[in-house]
């Protein structure tokens, strides 16, 4: 099941699982409120769209990756390792991560090995922390203010998937002058 909460307001140590007291667990639903939706390899967890039985353990050659791929038309695909070990510039590409932004398209990524945290912000602005581990398939929405890190393992692998050719501009926040950006603050208000 997914691992989302409510974060503290502490600003230590962004790997940390920053979970609020009393503890503020959020569910399935309210992301799916708020345009997020997220499916775990080998289990469905989200009613509105087909089953799907990922293994990310063979997600070269796995059949029902390639249905998602052509259902949901992510005609192009990489694969991002997030280590010291193997991303260049790595502690300016962390900080730039983690810094609140938004895309202009939806942001999709598929974990394969290792993990970290997507944060994003609720209708009243709060932060939820989703935890993304191995199997885990994330779609956020254009115009949805985000944030990712690791956490303490300090290592994730994920694919990254796009509709046609991938943008990888981020727009840090304030970006409310954008049509993607309207277009999701109409969609939460048609949400509620």
């Amino acid at each position: 099941m997914v691992q989302a909460w409510y974060m503290d307001e502490a600003d230590d140590d962004p790997r940390r699982p920053h979970r609020a007291e009393p503890d503020r667990p959020v569910g399935l639903e309210q992301l799916r409120r708020l345009g997020v939706y997220y499916w775990k390899s080998q289990t469905h967890f989200c009613l509105l769209v087909p089953l799907w039985m990922l293994d990310a353990d063979k997600y070269e050659n796995d059949p029902e990756l390639e249905k998602i791929r052509k259902e949901r038309n992510y005609s192009w695909m990489d694969i991002i390792t997030i280590c010291k070990d193997k991303l260049p510039n790595y502690e300016e590409k962390i900080k730039i991560f983690y810094e609140e932004h938004l895309h202009l398209d939806d942001e999709v990524r598929y974990i394969l090995e290792g993990s970290g945290y997507f944060d994003v912000r609720d209708k009243e602005d709060k932060w939820i922390r989703i935890f993304m581990e191995k199997g885990d398939l994330i779609t956020l929405p254009a115009g949805i203010y985000h944030r990712f890190t690791l956490d303490e393992k300090n290592y994730v692998k994920a694919m990254r998937l796009f509709v046609g050719e991938p943008v990888w501009t981020a727009y840090n926040r304030p970006a409310d002058h954008f049509e993607a950006r309207g277009q999701y603050v109409k969609f939460l208000a048609q949400s509620a």
